[in-house]
């Protein structure tokens, strides 16, 4: 008598799926380089489909501490997109516990508010894009600080006079390890800095210490939020890059429903940079990875219900 074989753990790890493609191709993999050309094919797939639309598998909800006064906050670096977002009160309770939805705006938007700093509870969310890149730039810490100063003296490493900063008028700084947000700048000061951010420690620092400047994803609340309303807790669910492919022995950052389409686009992107392949099967293969990512974006979707509620405005004259 036959029998199932009981388990549904199939998976297939990088060099396995790298081997497939290879011989979807007409061809082998046989060298080292093949199977670092591939690694790299893959990782430009995977951006590809950040681009393409909401992989459920990388949703992940976040939540921040709001902090009184403080209207910007940095998200981790591999964010792709912000999906929704709400302020939570009472978050120590189960019982009183009050998540209330913020809108997003768009920066248009965001910028036409007149002021900024008005504080109250948290309605509105512009989402800044940034690169996430850390650059190192042309300053040095002048004067040693504390792990509670907010306000950082900078010179440049000539110890050339500045007379101001070639720096955003608002944004984040890196000494050491920690992330420092800034509102304003005077002169050579940052002023109004909020240290210890994006998940980091506040710390000492010591003059001449290196001044780097991190383009830091962040969100936007408005209005700042105030300290009789709280204490706020942002909860955001984001959409996180895919990781990259590993060595060789590691299995992907995909679901099980996506091993077909992963196949099949790697052995299109296999297919345009081996030479002699035929180009009708290239041609072949990019069909076949487009019919199958529309299978497995079909089938990586919300199925809930959805209702739909008009909202009535009402003017008064």
């Amino acid at each position: 008598m036959a029998y199932t074989s009981g388990v549904t753990t199939f998976n297939l790890d990088l060099t396995e799926l790298v081997e497939e493609a290879f011989e979807r191709c007409g061809s082998q993999l046989r060298t080292g380089y093949d199977l670092r050309t591939a690694r790299r094919s893959i990782n430009l797939m995977t951006a590809e489909w950040a681009n393409r639309g909401i992989n459920l598998w990388t949703v992940e909800e976040v939540s921040i501490q709001l902090t009184t006064n403080l209207g910007v906050y940095p998200v981790p670096t591999d964010t792709v997109d912000i999906l929704d977002l709400e302020t939570r009160t009472n978050n120590a309770s189960t019982s009183n516990q009050t998540d209330i939805n913020l809108s997003r705006i768009s920066e248009p938007t965001y910028a036409t508010i007149p002021n900024k700093l008005t504080t109250g509870r948290p309605i509105q969310v512009y989402f800044n894009r940034q690169s996430g890149n850390t650059d190192v730039s042309e300053y040095l810490l002048k004067t040693s600080i504390s792990a509670t100063d907010t306000t950082i003296t900078l010179k440049t490493a000539t110890n050339a006079d500045i007379t101001n900063l070639n720096l955003r008028s608002t944004g984040f700084i890196q000494i050491g390890t920690e992330t420092i947000t800034y509102t304003n700048i005077v002169g050579n000061q940052l002023q109004n800095c909020w240290r210890g951010q994006n998940n980091t420690t506040a710390a000492t620092h010591t003059a001449g210490d290196a001044i780097n400047v991190q383009y830091l994803p962040c969100l936007n609340i408005w209005p700042t939020p105030d300290g009789g309303g709280g204490p706020y807790t942002l909860v955001y669910w984001r959409m996180r890059r895919l990781q990259d492919a590993g060595s060789g022995i590691n299995i992907q950052d995909i679901p099980f429903r996506f091993i077909s389409c992963f196949v099949a686009g790697l052995s299109y992107l296999m297919s345009v940079k081996i030479q002699g392949t035929d180009p009708n099967r290239v041609l072949f293969l990019k069909q076949d990875y487009e019919d199958q990512f529309t299978l497995a974006s079909q089938e990586d979707r919300e199925t809930a219900p959805i209702r739909f509620v008009p909202r009535n405005l009402f003017y008064s004259r």
